[in-house]
């Protein structure tokens, strides 16, 4: 296998011909339970290596929107084609959601096990293999079924990144990180729809997985070349199944883990709702075409990058736990407007896309926070904890997304509505479970705070 680079404790590149895969970053141990304030091995990067940081691990977390999102603009285009309904198409969006969760349950104890490289290459390939496959999808069924293996392959990606931003960093460290994460991921929800619809001018919707599979070629080269094993030796665990769901149950026990990954996955559910009716939403009820939905859904999605770097900036000032808060309440008081709108027709397409677009950009403002604060209580089990948090956010976001079609597509309330219900279960969470006042009260967990 080719060799990967390794970052020194300089912050700089290393590239010695010849090196295999037990090369890896120099680490310290990372610290265990809630605590946070411990030098992280990141904090010896420059600025130009955190920089390359974010742009690997970045477009590696973007094959999962680019593979759910690439193909929305062809949902109504397959719903024809494969003589099916809508409500049948959008379980193949399920389909990948789950592949994606329970992907990631299996994929976090093995990077803990054998390092972060190996599961991130297996996961690309078989990402390949699966887009190629659906290119050859007879009917709605089959397609369904590689597209849940699509799921898997991406799952790998985007666990690994996430565990590689634990390896590293912790605290208000590691939620400026994933704020800069989602800058470059959120740049594929605003480009794919654009990119789906451009394919579907040139071919059919089997067109869109053929460039599912050469995006996968590329992203197979850069796990290859450019991304380090950031997992020594020494710090991996193999325990086995046995050990794998002991450390479940553990992380389990730990209330203000369960609290956060559950407004986690709340907020993602609040974005598949939207990312699973918006198509039909926006071109069969407002009568958009293909290409002006492209760039209504791009604009949505770059209110959800506003707000990702308005965290970054925010963190300057306050807490994770107080960002998180504010925003998390903020995002139900919009989805209540969005409702409302959705159910009485005020103000058209406009007056619908502006609570749609302010829910969005608080839910970019959370996020980040909520998977720092989880990850940063469970750092001596980085991958583990990394899927356990990716798991509940799609495996919430596959239980939504069927919801809005159950529920109809002949308006936008009920894409409204499984939105809303989301935000404001995911404030009751955070106000019952998570408990911010309290957790302040026993520590913030954002003590180490290196500017990114």
């Amino acid at each position: 296998m080719a060799s990967a680079r390794s970052l020194t404790g300089s912050g700089t590149v290393s590239d010695p011909a010849g090196t295999d895969d037990t090369t890896h970053l120099h680490t310290v141990p990372a610290p265990a339970g809630r605590e946070a304030a411990e030098p992280q091995p990141g904090d010896a990067l420059s600025a130009g290596a955190r920089v390359r940081l974010v742009l690997v691990l970045g477009s590696l977390i973007a094959l999962g929107p680019l593979t759910i999102d690439t193909y929305l603009p062809a949902l109504p285009a397959i719903t024809d084609d494969l003589l099916t309904t809508a409500s049948a198409v959008q379980l193949t969006l399920t389909g990948t959601l789950l592949g994606l969760g329970v992907g990631q349950l299996l994929i976090g104890p093995w990077s803990d096990a054998v390092g972060r490289r190996r599961p991130l290459i297996a996961g690309v390939v078989l990402h390949i293999a699966a887009s190629l496959l659906c290119l050859v999808a007879p009917n709605v069924a089959v397609l369904g079924a590689f597209r849940v293996l699509q799921g898997f392959g991406v799952a790998a990606a985007m666990v690994v990144a996430m565990a590689v931003v634990r390896d590293l960093f912790a605290g208000t460290d590691a939620a400026r990180l994933i704020s800069r994460l989602m800058l470059v991921m959120g740049a594929a929800p605003i480009l794919a729809p654009t990119l789906g619809s451009e394919i579907l001018r040139l071919t059919t919707w089997r067109g869109v997985f053929a460039a599912l599979a050469v995006l996968g070629v590329v992203l197979l080269g850069v796990a290859v070349f450019a991304l380090p094993e950031t997992l020594p030796p020494e710090r991996r665990h193999n325990s086995g199944v046995a050990g794998s769901l002991r450390a479940y149950a553990g992380m389990f026990r730990d209330r203000t883990f369960v609290g956060l990954i559950v407004v986690s996955g709340l907020t993602m559910a609040t974005l598949f709702a939207y990312v699973s009716g918006s198509s039909f939403v926006l071109q069969d009820v407002y009568g958009l075409d293909e290409q002006t939905f492209g760039y209504v859904f791009g604009a949505g999605a770059a209110g959800l990058i506003a707000g990702t770097q308005l965290n970054a900036r925010l963190l300057r000032t306050w807490t994770p736990e107080q960002v998180l808060t504010v925003s998390v309440a903020a995002a139900s008081v919009s989805a209540v407007a969005l409702v409302a709108v959705a159910a009485t027709g005020a103000g058209g397409l406009p007056g619908l896309l502006v609570p749609l677009w302010l829910v969005l950009a608080f839910c970019g403002v959370s996020l980040p926070n909520t998977g720092a604060l989880a990850l940063t209580l469970h750092g001596e089990a980085a991958g583990t904890a990394a899927a356990l948090l990716g798991a509940l956010q799609f495996a919430v976001g596959a239980l939504a997304a069927p919801v809005v079609g159950v529920l109809g597509t002949a308006s936008a309330l009920p894409m409204a509505a499984v939105m809303g219900g989301a935000a404001l279960v995911a404030a009751a969470v955070m106000l019952l479970v998570v408990r911010p006042r309290q957790a302040a009260e026993a520590g913030p967990l954002e003590e180490v705070a290196v500017a990114a």
